[in-house]
């Protein structure tokens, strides 16, 4: 009986999540008294209340997350988890710590299925994962990143990545040591002057929580279209912070093959949505021609991330993306439209300690003979960073206060 209406919880669509958990927890606490009495009749010793706990704890993971793999999540001091199938688990501590956890699924198969619950439960758009669509990037609730394979690989494989801080802001990165004060009230004038950004680095590089805090200096009013491959800045859970946020997600095709909507799709129908900043949470296709397009024609202090190995890598990394879109736009014209559209790029890099480090800063100042000219305005071998800067940028940035915004308070406070 309790089977049943547990399967009738987890098919109902019209109750919230919340209010479907409510009701599954009730249902397994009758279970536990229908056992208890059993036990009792049996003469059996009586369950105590940790075991009862741990029942309730497991049966709700089950339905209505990733099963074994909440206790990991509840831990605040794992950033990722790493499982190769469901009994190799490695987990990295914020500490720099790696140890290997206990399995997550019974089996590899148990594992699936806990992914495909969570692929049609969990994401603003249900998502599949099959043998036909065998790669799933999800943002879990607590706002964590899921990415898993099957098929592709001999067993199936799960990655998660934690996202902390998500109210991140200028002042914080600055007092972990990801920059100093001097690159802190810089990119916070950068912000309130309006001039685009593009953030670089290596995976888990920390170019989400740079892309956030700097987001955090704009004005709350302002209006943010972000576009995201997964929601990971959610800026809207922040209406103090930010009081008009649009977020766009893609969206996978159905079984059919259709209603696929792609990062391209979105970044030209944000254009139409008035926005004060696009935001592309990634760029890794041919949505870079549209963003380019959209930064050139009016959308000043747009900002998005890329994987590059240097800020001079990120320029050639565009490229060859515009270069493999479907307008194939030639490199000379790219680098055209870099020069036009964006004017700084910043490089984070992350050492063997799992320290990251803004490393260098590119000013863009021109298109020359084919190809985008530009200064490290920070970085090894750069000594004074207003004095690297073209003249017309520091006028820009001295006219929102950059000079004068050296008070140890957080630079966003200055602004309003």
């Amino acid at each position: 009986m309790v089977t049943q209406k547990l399967e009738q919880v987890e098919t109902t669509q019209s109750d919230t999540r919340l209010e479907q958990q409510a009701l599954a927890g009730q249902f397994v606490l009758e279970a536990l008294d229908v056992i208890a009495a059993e036990r009792v009749k049996a003469f059996l010793p009586p369950m105590n209340h940790i075991e009862e706990s741990n029942i309730v704890d497991e049966v709700l993971a089950t339905l209505f997350g990733l099963g074994a793999v909440e206790r990991l999540l509840a831990d605040e001091s794992i950033e990722n988890i790493n499982a190769n199938g469901c009994d190799i688990v490695w987990v990295y501590h914020a500490n720099g710590v790696k140890r290997q956890a206990k399995a997550i699924a019974k089996s590899d198969n148990e594992l699936v299925a806990l992914i495909r619950k969570a692929a049609a439960r969990l994401g603003r758009n249900e998502r599949r994962f099959d043998i036909a669509n065998p790669f799933l990037d999800l943002k879990l609730p607590d706002g964590s990143r899921l990415n898993t394979v099957m098929s592709v690989s001999e067993r199936p494989a799960l990655s998660i990545r934690r996202h902390r801080h998500e109210q991140v802001t200028l002042h914080d990165l600055c007092k972990s040591g990801t920059f100093d004060k001097a690159l802190q009230n810089f990119l916070w004038a950068v912000v309130q002057a309006r001039m685009s950004i593009i953030i670089c680095g290596g995976t888990n590089a920390g170019k989400t929580t740079l892309l956030r805090a700097l987001l955090n200096a704009c004005h709350p009013d302002e209006r943010l279209i972000t576009i995201e491959d997964r929601l990971e800045l959610s800026l809207a859970a922040d209406p103090n912070r930010h009081r008009d946020v649009i977020e766009l997600e893609t969206r996978t095709a159905n079984i059919e093959g259709l209603g696929e909507i792609t990062m391209q799709q979105l970044v030209r129908n944000a254009l139409a949505m008035s926005p004060d900043r696009l935001i592309v949470g990634e760029v890794r296709g041919p949505e870079v021609v549209d963003m380019l397009a959209a930064l050139s024609t009016g959308n000043d202090g747009s900002m998005c991330t890329i994987h590059a190995n240097s800020s001079q890598a990120a320029f050639s990394k565009i490229a060859t993306y515009a270069l493999r879109s479907s307008e194939r736009i030639p490199v000379e014209v790219t680098n055209r439209m870099i020069a036009e559209s964006i004017n700084f790029v910043v490089h984070l890099s992350k050492d063997s300690h799992g320290h990251r480090q803004v490393i260098s800063v590119r000013e863009v100042i021109g298109y020359s003979m084919g190809e985008v000219s530009s200064t490290e305005v920070f970085g090894p071998n750069s000594s004074d960073l207003n004095t690297l800067l073209q003249s017309s940028t520091r006028e820009r940035l001295t006219s929102v206060g950059f000079e004068s915004t050296v008070s140890e308070q957080d630079p966003k406070v200055l602004n309003y």
